[in-house]
């Protein structure tokens, strides 16, 4: 089965699948309240955003994408492998980012990817078809199915914050590490995404309340993924959207 998380009312649905399908989501959800939901630009675009903000602030990440789409109106892949490096660097790119974003320029253009049908692939399958791509790192595929595809069970194991969260909210005694996000989060599927939701909510409601956790809001320059938290709300009753993935 497989659900998409498209509106606000999907991800509201998959929380409250959520937590009858694990109790140990319920005092989570009365902390954070409802998550928001957050979504990106899919396509070449959405991907490409994600890539120019790798390892980058929030403001310095702004700055460059603002140039890159003021200079290339509208803003496509053919554009993008015909520019020149040295151009792309001065409007800020890295040599490596410049790498990776023709190298996603070119895969587009001979048809060997098409980066919008992912949404509809298990989404194992799909990190894993983005993650062979030059440049594109763990978080970065979770970040781009998640919030540009909307694909509901996208887990991004990596994330410090979602680790972080989910040793304080499940009572680990270490934050686990991403191979060990995988078995933690099965009981989840196939709404893994709307969990992470929740567990960016949570990490960010401890925050509220308590401060930065051990030095992670630093670490967090190079995890970065921004969620606000929404005023909590009645629960409601409603089926979630679902459709199968192809072949099942």
């Amino acid at each position: 089965m497989l659900v998409h998380l498209n509106s606000q009312a999907d991800l509201e649905d998959a929380i409250h699948v959520l937590v009858k399908q694990d109790p140990r989501l319920k005092p989570i959800l009365e902390i954070t309240g409802m998550p928001a939901l957050r979504r990106r630009e899919p396509g070449f675009a959405g991907l490409a955003h994600i890539v120019c903000g790798q390892q980058l602030s929030t403001a310095s990440a702004s700055a460059i994408w603002a140039r890159l789409t003021a200079a290339f109106d509208p803003f496509d892949p053919d554009a993008l492998r015909r520019a020149r490096a040295d151009r792309l660097g001065r409007l800020g790119l890295s040599a490596a980012k410049i790498k990776t974003l023709k190298g996603l320029a070119r895969e587009l253009a001979a048809e060997r990817l098409n980066i919008d049908v992912l949404a509809n692939e298990d989404a194992d399958a799909a990190h894993t078809t983005l993650t062979s791509l030059h440049g594109i790192g763990p978080w970065t595929a979770d970040v781009y199915l998640l919030f540009c595809l909307g694909h509901g069970d996208a887990w991004p194991a990596g994330d410090l914050a979602v680790q972080e969260a989910v040793k304080i909210g499940l009572k680990l005694k270490e934050r686990p590490a991403a191979k060990e996000m995988a078995p933690l989060a099965e009981p989840w599927r196939p709404l893994r995404g709307a969990a992470a939701h929740l567990w960016w909510s949570y990490y960010r409601a401890i925050k509220k309340r308590e401060g930065a956790i051990g030095g992670e809001q630093k670490a967090q320059k190079t995890n970065r993924v921004s969620n606000n938290v929404a005023v909590a709300k009645p629960p409601i009753q409603a089926k979630i959207t679902a459709r199968k993935a192809p072949g099942s």
